[in-house]
């Protein structure tokens, strides 16, 4: 027991040497993470921006404006909305799309400076001549991810009151955007959590072998720093301490450490853990983006893989915003294929409402707030039975966030729909998928192997439990206490090793 003790010691003490100062600014950069998160341009971002839909102004059906493309396949994906200040079918998907403008006809060609421009100044609510142009052939600090590459050069535009608007040259869209408050929350939060610094991050393999090894190397020297504590604790308080017995053979700083370590040392330990699994290759990451066979099928039982555009040609967009709500603003009209049947879906918000709001209209049909849950499962139970797969076990409607079901970052709480249909396959254990039934489309996946990431990454790291995270205040008042206890825990830890050196070196 003693070799035990004398080892752990020796690693603990080190380690925390070697990484104190690190986990201390993990611990503090944690606070800001809670409510601040890295700069994201969400599908929600872009339609609260956009301009109301001006239909007065379409002279062409979405049939007419294709044929001006020359293509003989139909389109996957098919939006009307504003573009440049005029209205414009927008066929395919960013950053492919094709933009055909609804009034004459006439194809976007490119997107010239002058257009883009215009574009950044619209999103920023800015004049244009007050743009300063930087183009980025490397990214920056803001479109470092992966996601950004197929794009550059990457149009910067910065404005005087501190806001940029990144905008692509391939294809005319708003690709990031960030204000000097959402830039010093970036780096106080996720960059300095994450070590997301420029540097570092554009070497992708550098910057996850680091984060890997140091959360593994951390997590060993939090469990030894647990372990040293468990073995130097006497419950009996056999150990002297100015005269009087105690359980700690410590004073000073050493003791507070020694206290706190044995209160707050298991989520030091679990919080560096589940960090490490949310990087490649660790399951928690694959596991995560992972698609099940049977989400492809479902969502081409339920909205197709093509858009036959003459099937509209009965009800013209005009007609299909006339049989829409006077309180919903339409920002976007999609064209889609429900199970199968032209069917429009007015995207928008309502007044005095921040929150995304859609109305489907079909082209035969009785315009609804909603698909029907039995026309939803219908559509999923012909499309796994004309392909084979397993049957639907289980069919229920999800009013409130569950374990599976959840906005798990306390910063974008609130963002996915409800209410949602949950539906289990046969056969695939737990499996299923949460399907919106404003969109029909799939927002949610809860797989056989999900519960990795779920209670590993998302349990542990976010504290992502039933009962807590649904809670607010209440998860936030315990995340806090956890994260201030860390933090002086880590602290101390500094001034211990701080000590120990000075008397190595003198």
């Amino acid at each position: 027991m003693q070799t035990i003790r004398r080892f752990a010691i020796f690693c603990h003490r080190w380690m925390g040497v070697a990484f104190c100062l690190l986990f201390t600014w993990w611990f503090v950069s944690g606070f800001f993470m809670l409510y601040f998160g890295f700069p994201v341009v969400w599908d929600a971002d872009r339609l609260h921006r956009a301009p109301p839909l001006d239909l007065s102004r379409v002279r062409l059906s979405p049939e007419q404006a294709y044929k001006a493309i020359g293509l003989d396949i139909p389109p996957d994906q098919v939006r009307l909305a504003m573009f440049d200040g005029r209205p414009a079918y927008e066929f395919g998907a960013v950053p492919d799309q094709t933009i055909v403008y609804a009034d004459d006809g006439t194809i976007q060609d490119g997107y010239p400076a002058a257009l883009n421009v215009r574009t950044a100044a619209a999103w920023a609510g800015q004049s244009p001549d007050k743009a300063r142009l930087e183009e980025l052939p490397e990214p920056d600090q803001w479109t470092i991810g992966g996601e950004f590459a197929e794009e550059r050069p990457i149009l910067k535009y910065s404005f005087p009151d501190g806001q940029d608007v990144y905008v692509s040259r391939n294809s005319g869209q708003v690709l990031q955007y960030t204000t000097t408050a959402s830039r010093i929350e970036g780096y106080l939060g996720p960059v300095a959590h994450w070590l997301y610094f420029r540097p570092l991050r554009k070497n992708v393999k550098l910057w996850s072998r680091i984060v890997i090894w140091t959360s593994g190397i951390g997590t060993i020297m939090a469990l030894s720093g647990l372990l040293v504590g468990i073995l130097v604790y006497s419950p009996s308080k056999r150990y002297r301490l100015n005269g009087q017995p105690t359980g700690i053979p410590y004073s000073g700083t050493k003791r507070l450490h020694t206290i706190f370590g044995l209160f707050f040392g298991i989520v030091t330990c679990t919080w560096a853990f589940s960090g490490m699994l949310t990087m490649e290759p660790f399951p928690a990451y694959s596991f995560a983006r992972s698609q099940d066979p049977a989400e492809g099928r479902i969502t081409r039982a339920l909205r197709g893989p093509e858009i036959e555009l003459p099937a509209f040609s009965p009800k013209s967009p005009q007609e299909a915003l006339a049989s829409i709500p006077p309180n919903l603003t339409v920002k976007q009209l999609e064209f889609v294929s429900f199970a199968g049947e032209p069917t429009f879906i007015a995207h928008g918000f309502v007044a005095g409402n921040a929150a995304p709001a859609s109305w489907i209209v079909p082209v035969h049909g009785i315009p609804q707030e909603m698909f029907a849950p039995a026309r939803l499962i219908d559509a999923v139970h012909k499309g796994l039975a004309k392909s084979g797969a397993a049957s639907i076990a289980e069919v229920r409607t999800v009013t409130a966030y569950e374990a599976y079901y959840s906005d798990h970052n306390g910063n974008l709480h609130g963002q996915r729909p409800l209410p949602v249909l949950f539906v289990r396959l046969a056969k695939h254990g737990e499996a299923g998928f949460y399907i919106d039934p404003r969109t029909a489309r799939i927002v949610g996946h809860r797989s056989a192997q999900g519960w990795f990431n779920r209670w590993l990454n998302q349990g542990l790291h976010s504290l992502n439990f039933p009962g807590l995270y649904d809670q607010r205040p209440l998860w936030d008042i315990v995340i806090l206490l956890l994260l201030a206890g860390g933090t002086t825990l880590c602290v101390t830890s500094a001034i211990i090793g701080w000590r120990m050196l000075q008397r190595k070196l003198m």
